[in-house]
C-alpha cells in the first residue's frame, strides 16, 4: 500500500535505480543517515524544510504519479509539484468554464459546497453536544441561518452567510476545547495555538484535496464558491469546505482534548504561533489516522476511508458538470 511521506528536516531527496534516498541534514548541513524508500510504496511528499533535488528526480517523480507538497518555515503552503495531467479533458473544461460564467450553474454548485460544509459543522455540534457540551444556541443560530441558503442568488451573498456560520462555529470551540482559548479567527498569521492548529490543518486538508483532483478530469483552477484567481488552485479551496469539519476541526478537538499537543508543542515566532517540528509530528499523525479511517459508504456498500471520500467527491462534482447526475454534497450520516 502507498504512503504518504513527511520531511520535516532540510534534506536531499535522489533515486537509485527504483529507489528514493532522502539525505536530512542539520542546523550545520552535516549529512545525517540516509533514509531508503522503494518507489512503489511512496503516494506523496510534504516537505517542511529546504529540499536539495535536481530535474531529473523530478522527471522520475512525475513518471511514477508521485506529488510533492511544500510548505514554508511558518507552515504556510507554498505549492506542489505535480505529476503530468495524464487525464486531461478538453470536453471537461469546455463544460467547467460553462458552468462557472453561467450564474445560475455557478450558484447552484456554490450552495451544493455550502450546505455540506454546514451540514458536517453541525454534525460536530451535535455530536459534542450530546456529550456534555452545551452548544445549543449556536446550533440554533447555525441551523437558522443554514435554512437561507438556497435563496442567495449572489457569490458574495452565500460567502457572507457561509462566514456568518463560520463564526459562530468558532465561537463553539471555546466550549468544545478544554484546555486552550479559540478567541478571534486570526489567520494570517494565527495570533494562538487554536488557530495555529486550524490553519495548518485546513493546508493539509487543502493539499489532499488538490490531489484528488488530479486524480480526475477537473481543471484545479475553475471553481464556483471561491473566485478563480492568480496563482492558486481555488476547486481544491472549494471542496475542502465539505471535510474540514470532519478532517481538520476533529483532529483539533482531539489532540488538544486528550492533551497529546500540549503548550510546549507551540512556539513564538516573530508575530506568529507556530507548531514545533514535534507538534506537526503529532498533529499530522492523528490527521492521518483521521484520513484512513472507513465508513460504510450506503451507495457503494463498501468500506471506504475519507481519503477515498475525497475523491468520489471529485467523481459527483465531474458527473453534476457533464449533466449526468445531480450533485450532492457529502455529509456525514453516523
Amino acid at each position: 500500500m502507498k504512503q504518504t511521506y513527511y520531511l520535516f528536516n532540510p534534506g536531499r531527496l535522489s533515486r537509485k535505480d527504483n529507489t528514493l534516498k532522502f539525505v536530512p541534514f542539520d542546523e550545520e548541513g552535516n549529512e545525517g543517515p540516509p533514509r531508503y524508500l522503494p518507489v512503489e510504496n511512496v503516494e506523496e511528499f510534504y516537505t517542511f524544510g529546504a529540499l536539495d533535488a535536481n530535474s531529473s528526480l523530478y522527471n522520475f517523480l512525475g513518471r511514477h504519479g508521485i506529488s510533492v507538497h511544500f510548505f514554508d518555515y511558518y507552515e504556510n503552503y507554498t505549492g506542489s509539484f505535480m505529476p503530468r495531467d495524464g487525464l486531461l479533458s478538453g470536453k471537461m473544461l469546455v463544460k467547467q468554464v460553462e458552468a462557472y460564467q453561467k450564474n445560475t450553474s455557478r450558484i447552484i454548485i456554490a450552495r451544493k459546497f455550502v450546505e455540506g460544509a454546514t451540514f458536517n459543522i453541525l454534525k460536530n455540534l451535535k455530536y459534542y453536544h450530546n456529550r456534555g457540551k452545551d452548544l445549543t444556541e449556536i446550533i440554533t443560530a447555525i441551523e437558522n441561518l443554514s435554512s437561507s441558503i438556497g435563496s442567495y442568488n449572489r457569490i458574495n451573498e452565500l460567502m457572507g452567510i457561509e462566514g456568518n456560520i463560520r463564526q459562530f462555529y468558532y465561537d463553539a470551540f471555546n466550549l468544545i476545547i478544554n484546555t486552550f482559548e479559540m478567541g478571534v479567527r486570526t489567520k494570517q498569521p494565527p495570533q494562538n495555538e487554536v488557530n495555529a492548529l486550524i490553519s495548518f490543518g485546513n493546508m493539509m486538508c487543502y493539499s489532499q484535496c488538490l490531489r484528488a483532483i488530479h486524480q480526475t478530469q477537473l481543471n484545479p483552477t475553475i471553481s464556483y464558491l471561491h473566485s478563480p484567481g492568480d496563482r492558486r488552485y481555488s476547486l481544491a479551496l472549494d471542496i475542502a469546505e465539505i471535510f474540514k469539519p470532519l478532517l481538520v476541526d476533529r483532529t483539533i478537538f482531539k489532540v488538544l482534548n486528550k492533551r497529546e499537543i500540549q503548550s510546549m508543542d507551540f512556539e513564538q515566532k516573530l508575530n506568529r504561533i507556530i507548531l514545533t517540528e514535534k507538534g506537526k509530528k503529532t498533529f499530522i499523525s492523528s490527521f492521518e489516522n483521521r484520513l484512513n479511517e472507513t465508513i460504510k459508504h450506503r451507495s457503494l456498500n463498501r468500506n471506504v476511508s475519507y481519503r477515498h471520500l475525497i475523491k468520489l467527491e471529485c467523481y459527483k462534482l465531474s458527473k453534476h458538470i457533464l449533466g449526468i447526475e445531480e450533485y450532492k454534497p457529502f455529509k456525514a450520516w453516523w
